[in-house]
């Protein structure tokens, strides 16, 4: 079962999660040329937030996750505030391939930390990215496994200098990136965030 189905119905109670998301939609904003003619996937979407707060700023949205239960909560989300250009996508693309559409951004928050092959998605949100297009991944600096205090089998954070060198390996571009949030855990620690973005 998806760690993330039984978290669903609960997430948006934390306000946290909400703060994240407003600094890191303002972070993109910052960073990204973003117009309303460019179509934009969020991956390891949740709930939706994130792109509910940059709804309005691009033509068209997908929300792809691999959670069911956040799939439902994206689904009447969006029925109840007829964004009908926010697409909410069950698909799991660490064991699927994606080729139905193609992007002009890619984005995700906290997510990169939790696939095990780090290259292989990077290669694959490349494939999928329009020539020119932008990939924006906001998650944790590296840190020593005590964010995740119970599940040990993700990686610790990342460094972003390592993350740069292998997009450019890959045919990404002017990379930049930038401290975009402190994320404070119940553990009394505090946790760095990156925003870094690059173009193919």
């Amino acid at each position: 079962m998806n760690e993330f189905n039984s978290r669903a119905q609960d997430w948006d109670n934390n306000p946290i999660y909400l703060e994240r998301s407003e600094t890191i939609a303002n972070g993109l904003l910052d960073m990204i040329p973003i117009n309303r003619e460019m179509k934009a996937l969020e991956y390891g979407a949740g709930t939706g937030t994130l792109s509910f707060l940059l709804s309005d700023k691009f033509s068209e949205i997908t929300l792809m996750d691999n959670s069911e239960e956040m799939v439902k909560v994206m689904h009447e989300k969006i029925t109840n505030s007829q964004l009908s250009h926010l697409k909410p996508l069950f698909w799991d693309l660490v064991q699927n391939d994606y080729d139905s559409s193609k992007f002009d951004c890619i984005y995700s928050q906290m997510v990169l930390h939790h696939i095990p092959d780090t290259e292989v998605i990077l290669c694959k949100w490349q494939q999928m990215l329009n020539p020119g297009g932008y990939l924006a991944i906001a998650d944790l600096f590296t840190e020593d496994g005590s964010f995740h205090q119970i599940d040990k089998n993700l990686h610790f954070g990342f460094d972003p200098e390592k993350l740069d060198l292998m997009l450019k390996s890959l045919g990404f571009k002017e990379v930049k990136y930038t401290t975009c949030y402190i994320m404070k855990r119940p553990n009394g620690r505090s946790y760095p965030l990156f925003l870094l973005v690059a173009r193919i």
